[in-house]
């Protein structure tokens, strides 16, 4: 298994696409080196908001590769390898070993369904074709199927690399209900962005966010002011990031994180159809909170 932590503040990177569309890794790179520079402790690639689905397999390796040299051991290089088929969740997180990865996120298969026991048997399969550390990404909002807290801790009872989840279920009950049970060293992070202080009052370890592309340091003062007994002060830092996370929602993500981060002075380019164009009353919505996040004067793209 990798000797990387995942960490606490885990952000949902997204991927950048040249003027053509096609996959731009010298961005990449710089935009992974600056989330480190913010303190994120690890980086999910090719995942939902990196718009893995739309990625063929060279270029999710090539982008897990570029990013593993920028970061250079200084955050963990977790690959989603998830798909709708266990075939190609196993080549992919196999392909994703090789390329350097330290973990691998992988989501409950989208749109066919899966049975409880065929989810069972399907990261069971991902779990025994790799060593490194496995991460179950639940979002049923997008997959249509929901992993249960009975199958998740199976799961991970069956197979020791199985050693966290994403949860972004969006369900506190059965957030809690994952955290009461789950044996000793299985991670919880929270999945969505305005549930971070929410989970960690039920005992989760962090957050795979969208919105840390902005505020991990403020994410972290949350985080540190939360477990150091200062909860006003981390609910304070809370309230002050609902607008952001709102607005970063208020359409199909990932189109307004990319916006934003164009806005910040990232080529990002815009998202892969059949993700459009970020909507202008969104952007009107957006662009007053971007100041403080950016590198450079905020700018247009």
């Amino acid at each position: 298994m990798s000797s990387i932590e995942p960490g606490t503040i885990i952000t949902a990177m997204v991927t950048p696409f040249d003027s053509d569309g096609e996959l731009d890794r010298n961005e990449a790179q710089r935009l992974a080196r600056w989330l480190v520079e913010r303190g994120n402790d690890g980086l999910v690639l090719a995942g939902s908001t990196g718009e893995g689905q739309t990625l063929d397999a060279r270029e999710r390796v090539e982008l897990w590769q570029a990013v593993k040299e920028a970061v250079d051991g200084r955050a963990a290089v977790i690959a989603n390898a998830g798909t709708n088929s266990t075939r190609e969740s196993v080549a992919a997180a196999q392909a994703a070993a090789s390329a350097g990865a330290d973990a691998i996120l992988a989501v409950v298969p989208y749109y066919n369904k899966p049975t409880q026991s065929g989810m069972l048997a399907h990261f069971g399969a991902i779990a025994q074709s790799t060593q490194l550390p496995i991460i179950v990404y639940n979002i049923p909002g997008r997959t249509g199927a929901n992993m249960l807290p009975e199958t998740l801790l199976e799961l991970a009872r069956r197979h020791p690399n199985v050693a966290g989840v994403k949860e972004s279920s969006g369900d506190l009950k059965q957030i809690g209900m994952i955290l009461r049970d789950r044996a000793k060293g299985f991670l919880v992070w929270s999945g969505d962005d305005h549930l971070f202080l929410p989970t960690l009052a039920l005992g989760a370890d962090g957050v795979v966010g969208v919105a840390s592309h902005l505020c991990s340091p403020e994410y972290r003062r949350m985080f540190d002011a939360y477990h150091a007994g200062r909860v006003e002060e981390a609910a304070r830092i809370h309230a002050s990031l609902l607008p952001l996370i709102d607005a970063l929602f208020a359409t199909t993500s990932p189109i307004p994180v990319k916006w934003a981060m164009r806005q910040l002075g990232f080529a990002v380019g815009e998202c892969r159809l059949p993700l459009d164009a970020m909507p202008p009353s969104v952007a009107d919505r957006l662009r007053p909170l971007l100041a403080p996040y950016a590198p450079k004067p905020v700018e247009s793209r």
